[in-house]
């Protein structure tokens, strides 16, 4: 076989490192590291892995919310050679036990956490039943704390004594830099291998998408975990790769957020849906305690980008007549690390839609459970018919890890299939219906989840809305909805039911609303609807 070009993912950090030594690459509060000291770090992470046996190849698991740890600790690893396998924050030890097994990591990265979430005890508990796995390190928020775990190492004190130079590995570029998992909606979840080129180009595609410039470097707020394929690719590296600097909030809060951007004047923000919604609903509380200046806030703001799951029109809407910012939507998967298409800058945006595929990517949709594609011709609104959305490019993983099915079942010759549903415009915009397995199907009909989220959210006593399937006798499901209201608004469920009943067909509008003071959500943002039912 023909050798392909050597390439490690670590070059991100390094090449800015060499170019912008003295420029800041993360800021957390008061904590301001330069690209050098992040480097150095790196280095001295990647010396210590070597010196306990980590060779090129093997994997190195990591647990650790947005702080500087996890980027120092997630090029430390790269450079060595090795695989990340960055996890969950919110897993518990039995479901740790299981990733470190499934991954087959030989080390295992894992932060002290807080009295709430205490993510060593839960990590220390599942590495001790992982029985391949053969070191742990807490990594402490101070580097020179003893460690909260009896028996166990720190990061900061094996790190202390390795030098802060390092021969980066010469990885292939086919080599896997990453793991991703899946979040196993259905079954157990699955490790996306994501090779060192799939994450470089799609760090890369900043420079053609939204004119990422190492010349005038953004500013990035990191509210995405970064541990989710958007947060890492879209934040961290799409700032490395061009010298930006990322602004690190461990956790979202709105207003914590938007007092960050107006500090740190944020030129780019990246979110899913509900952190949008979220800042919209702390604009009016910052404005009336004068806490940020908004109009300044929107002027530094030049790049909004969503994802991770469909962005509702009245959030659009909402946003752009507040800070003046149109909000570029996006679609990926962990399998598509992450991004396969986004809505082209400076074109007049398609609310509702996700744009085109990225350059370097197709794009095309599948009849139900075939290979073959839904036929191109445009309906009455301009659109073709649903279908799933299938993608090949640069972009595509190399597999499941060690699970050669799975893996056949959603690929093929070079394309996968993503599990959504989606419609093509006659430009080629693409527009989400939704998740086949969110899919209702009433007495017969298919009804789409987001379309009824959507209508319900134009209620003006309606601030989220979430729908989902409920089992039913004579209908097989029947449509419920669940909504939080705008502050003091007093509309019931009953009422909103009559209300939609009056919006909407009468398959789809749903018989059963209940009003609810939040939503589950994920760590990353999106609504568990599995949770509602």
């Amino acid at each position: 076989m023909e050798a392909t070009l050597s390439y490690n993912l670590s070059s991100l950090l390094e090449d800015s490192a060499r170019r912008f030594p003295e420029r800041e690459a993360i800021v957390l509060g008061d904590v301001r590291l330069t690209y050098a000291q992040v480097d150095a770090a790196a280095n001295q992470v990647a010396n210590l892995l070597v010196s306990r046996g980590v060779r090129p190849g093997d994997k190195v698991a990591l647990s650790c919310p947005n702080l500087p740890h996890f980027t120092i600790a997630y090029f430390g690893i790269l450079k060595a050679g090795a695989t990340v396998v960055p996890l969950n924050v919110l897993l518990k030890a039995r479901e740790i036990t299981y990733h470190l097994g499934d991954s087959g990591a030989m080390a295992y990265l894992c932060f002290e956490g807080t009295a709430d979430l205490p993510m060593a005890k839960e990590g220390y508990a599942g590495f001790r039943d992982a029985e391949a796995c053969e070191h742990f390190f807490v990594i402490t928020a101070d580097p020179t704390a003893a460690s909260p775990i009896d028996g166990t190492e720190t990061l900061g004190q094996a790190m202390a004594g390795q030098p802060t130079t390092f021969e980066t590995v010469a990885t292939d570029e086919d080599d896997t830099a990453v793991i991703l998992y899946t979040s196993g909606t259905t079954g157990q979840p699955k490790g996306a291998e994501l090779r060192h080129r799939n994450m470089r180009d799609n760090a890369l595609v900043g420079e053609k998408l939204f004119g990422a410039d190492e010349d005038n470097p953004d500013t990035f707020l990191c509210v995405l975990p970064l541990f989710h394929s958007f947060g890492q690719t879209c934040i961290q590296n799409g700032a490395f790769a061009f010298g930006g600097t990322v602004v690190m909030l461990p956790r979202f809060e709105a207003r914590a957020a938007l007092e960050l951007m107006g500090r740190e004047k944020v030129t780019y923000f990246a979110g899913v849906p509900t952190m949008y919604w979220g800042l919209l609903g702390a604009l009016e509380e910052v404005r009336a305690t004068g806490g940020v200046d908004v109009d300044e806030l929107a002027r530094n703001l030049r790049v909004a980008a969503a994802g991770g799951a469909a962005l509702p029109v009245e959030v659009h809407k909402d946003f752009q007549r507040k800070f003046g910012v149109t909000i570029l939507e996006g679609y990926g998967l962990s399998e598509t690390s992450p991004v396969a298409s986004f809505s082209p800058q400076g074109e007049e945006v398609r609310v509702g839609s996700i744009g085109k595929p990225i350059p370097g990517v197709e794009m095309t949709l599948l009849q139900p459970g075939t290979w073959d594609a839904v036929p191109g011709d445009l309906e009455e609104d301009g659109k073709t018919a649903v279908g799933e959305i299938a993608i090949k490019g640069h972009n595509i993983m190399k597999g499941y890890h060690d699970r050669p099915e799975a893996t056949d079942e959603v690929m093929h010759e070079g394309w996968f299939r993503s599990g959504d549903l989606g419609r093509r415009d006659a430009d080629g915009w693409y527009y989400i219906v939704d998740r086949s397995k969110d899919m209702i199907i009433r007495g017969g009909f298919n009804v789409y989840p987001r379309e009824i989220e959507e209508v319900l959210m134009t209620h003006p006593d309606v601030s989220l809305a979430a729908v989902i399937g409920v089992p039913h006798e004579s209908h097989g499901e029947e449509i419920k909805g669940f909504v939080i209201l705008e502050p003091g608004a007093t509309t019931t469920g009953e009422e909103l039911v009559a209300w939609g009943k009056e919006q909407m067909a009468s398959y789809k509008y749903p018989r059963i609303v209940e009003v609810v003071d939040s939503l589950p959500m994920t760590a990353t943002g999106k609504i568990l609807k599995r949770e509602l039912s």
